[in-house]
């Protein structure tokens, strides 16, 4: 069975094992102690290899290039592909809020209430701390938190992912700078380590609809406040509208770049996509979007190792369509009339907030209080849609993931990196250990 069948069959499991241990008392403590660590687990063990597989696959990537001139257009080329997206979606999140207009519908007692239930959290609390340690930096602080000041300290954060790739990135030109003779042993310690890392993904892959069917329990046991999600549902329903758009954007964006079948490239990546839904995060994905990328599309090894690791850190479509909603939602809910200024605002900040921004669970509503600041809007009001997040955080993150693997596609096919025949073959690489059994 083709593993997104296994991650699908792993998360409805986990959704109906969630809701029969909602009906009996003491089910929710079970799922916690129990099952829950499993997915946990998991997680962390995505998390683990993340930055070695980022080290190992952009310095073979670099190095491979011979030509430093093709990795400046390589480069150039993502970070402009990943910034129009990001406009691109928060200009979608803005026009549909407006035209459907889901906070004129909130009653303020159910404000009251929200805002009473979320805002005393701790949670809440600490996203608005970071949020306004953010807005106090320069506009250019990203730039400089881009570049580490000790790499090794760097590699043990994951959410410090940008100043490994500029570290890497780095090390890479250095490699090919001082000639192909000189770096053949540090090359090939990285092509081994490359090897093995690849291995792990697959070790770590086999347990992947477990863990996929004890992180979605969890998250069903712990939505226990169903009154609050049904406040929210209008609200919800205008995210996942745009979640849909952007995916149909990236969809026509395929076929015309490409010249190939959108739905044969969803089909191909719809393992990471389902992983990303399961995780909330772009970072623990990563392992597995670069093999469904580059042994199940066809992009080559030294496109995807740059594009799709500054894209886990950088983009960040899904989350910026909630950005447009929820500023104007909150905005609706408080009865302010937002100007074009502050539109333009909106799309600015939060085009600017995706920069840097770590690709881990909860960094949406961050961005989201540095957005209302810039507005002149409540930043309390992110207690508002706090109740919902979690949920549109796990579809939001498989947008981000979908953007991730356009962007890198459309980059291989202006480099001529691209293998069509790959790419239009169902069965290519039509399983994780199809491709690993080379490596045995």
């Amino acid at each position: 069975m083709a593993l997104h069948w296994k991650i699908l069959i792993g998360m409805l499991s986990g959704v109906l094992f969630g809701i029969l241990l909602l009906n009996i008392n003491g089910g929710d403590l079970f799922v916690n102690n129990w099952i829950k660590p499993l997915g946990t687990i998991f997680v962390k063990l995505l998390k683990l290899i993340a930055i070695p597989l980022i080290l190992a696959s952009l310095i073979k990537g670099i190095s491979d290039l011979k030509d430093i001139s093709k990795f400046k257009t390589i480069g150039s080329k993502t970070i402009i592909t990943y910034i129009l997206t990001t406009v691109v979606a928060i200009s979608i999140g803005l026009i549909l809020v407006n035209l459907i207009n889901p906070g004129s519908g909130i009653s303020s007692e159910t404000v009251e209430r929200l805002t009473s239930t979320y805002s005393e959290s701790s949670g809440v609390q600490s996203k608005l701390v970071e949020a306004n340690n953010q807005i106090q930096n320069s506009p250019l602080q990203f730039l400089v938190d881009t570049v580490p000041d000790n790499a090794f300290k760097a590699m043990s954060n994951n959410s410090l992912m940008l100043q490994v790739i500029f570290f890497t990135i780095f090390l890479g030109i250095s490699m090919l700078l001082i000639g192909e003779e000189k770096s053949k042993p540090l090359k090939s310690f990285f092509d081994s380590l490359n090897f093995v890392v690849l291995k792990m993904v697959d070790l770590i892959m086999k347990t992947a609809p477990y863990a996929v069917f004890a992180l979605l329990a969890s998250v069903i046991t712990s939505s226990n406040d169903p009154d609050l999600l049904l406040a929210l549902l209008k609200y919800s329903g205008v995210v996942c509208l745009g979640l849909f758009f952007m995916i149909i954007v990236y969809s026509v964006a395929v076929y015309f770049i490409t010249n190939s079948n959108p739905l044969v490239f969803l089909k191909k990546i719809s393992p990471a996509q389902l992983l990303a839904f399961s995780t909330s995060s772009s970072a623990a994905t990563l392992p597995l979007t670069m093999d469904r990328v580059e042994n199940h599309i066809g992009v080559d090894r030294e496109v995807s190792s740059f594009v799709l690791p500054v894209g886990a850190t950088i983009n960040m479509d899904g989350t910026a369509i909630m950005q447009g909603v929820a500023t104007v939602f909150i905005a609706q809910v408080f009865a302010v009339d937002l100007t074009v200024s502050d539109y333009l605002m909106v799309i600015l900040t939060a085009t600017l907030a995706s920069v840097g921004t770590a690709g881990v669970p909860g960094v949406g509503l961050i961005m989201l209080a540095m957005v209302l600041n810039q507005v002149g809007l409540p930043v309390e009001g992110i207690a508002i849609i706090i109740g919902v997040d979690r949920l549109l955080d796990m579809t939001r993150t498989a947008v981000n993931v979908t953007g991730d693997c356009m962007v890198t596609c459309a980059v291989a096919k202006s480099e001529g990196e691209l293998d069509e025949a790959i790419f239009n073959d169902p069965n290519a690489a039509k399983d994780l250990e199809d491709y690993h059994k080379s490596i045995d």
